[in-house]
């Protein structure tokens, strides 16, 4: 019976980690470019007990008694498919139209100063900065970078924006005249690997080292030539790609297996009761 309990209560931690997950995406249904996440469980090891080293029967099986300790969560792993477009007519509203294509954001550091970030979240906005100038920044003020990784600033007597596909962002001032801006879009080729930050953001991992893995293994910056490969729409922004109807299913299951796991420890605890009350 204790053997039972201890089984139980190793899944009952993994369990409430996977509603965790679910509610988390259920959440951020409809939050912008959100990429919904799934756990993935696995078998603990088994346990190997010589019981039968007197038994002479010939078996085809394994000798022994082979007890599992529960499961535990393997992989919480990222869903990178395309969420589906909504229409906003706005200029400076853009969203990626294929896979694993990031917006490079710069986000203070407080360590570093500031570091590049990725994120699908393409409502983007200008503030004010010196000198008539203004800057480009998503929706928590965190600058866009440009191409060459430096934030994309311009004059503030600017008229609209218009954007091209090969993900050029042209400013048209009242002049008439315009300037063009490449926006920084990186293929993240590893996404499973990327360290998820807090909101929408995820960045390159600090143990790069350990993980066997470099730079180069995670992400493609699309430049020169590869720019053909961007895909981007204007006026649009991505949604979420939680599928509400499956995340409900998975959470009643889950709810079940919590439910047959707290059992189990229930009834090992009465069984205990039992012997304990013989004399």
């Amino acid at each position: 019976m204790i053997r039972t309990m201890i089984t139980a209560t190793n899944t009952l931690g993994q369990l409430q980690q996977q509603i965790d997950t679910i509610s988390n995406n259920i959440a951020n249904s409809n939050t912008t470019g959100y990429k919904a996440r799934e756990a993935r469980f696995s078998e603990l090891l088994y346990q190997q007990f010589e019981n039968d080293q007197m038994d002479p029967t010939v078996r085809r099986s394994p000798v022994g008694i082979r007890n599992g300790v529960g499961a535990q969560l393997a992989q919480i792993q990222v869903n990178t498919k395309t969420g589906s477009l909504q229409n906003t007519e706005r200029d400076l509203d853009i969203a990626f139209t294929k896979a694993n294509q990031y917006f490079n954001i710069i986000m203070p550091d407080g360590e570093n100063g500031q570091r590049t970030v990725y994120s699908r979240q393409g409502d983007f906005y200008v503030t004010p900065v010196n000198n008539g100038q203004v800057m480009l920044v998503n929706h928590d003020g965190y600058a866009v970078a440009d191409s060459n990784g430096n934030a994309i600033t311009f004059a503030d007597n600017m008229k609209n924006f218009n954007l091209l596909d090969d993900g050029t962002l042209l400013v048209n001032y009242n002049d008439g005249t315009t300037q063009g801006f490449e926006l920084a879009v990186t293929r993240v080729d590893k996404p499973q690997s990327m360290e998820k930050l807090s909101g929408s953001y995820i960045g390159v991992p600090g143990n790069l080292e350990q993980l066997g893995l470099n730079e180069a293994d995670l992400y493609t910056n699309l430049q020169g030539g590869l720019r053909t490969e961007i895909g981007l729409a204007n006026g649009k922004l991505e949604m979420s790609n939680v599928d509400i109807s499956k995340e409900m299913t998975d959470l009643i299951n889950a709810q079940r297996s919590y439910q047959f796991s707290s059992r189990a420890i229930t009834i090992a605890d009465q069984m205990l009761g039992l012997i304990n009350g013989i004399r």
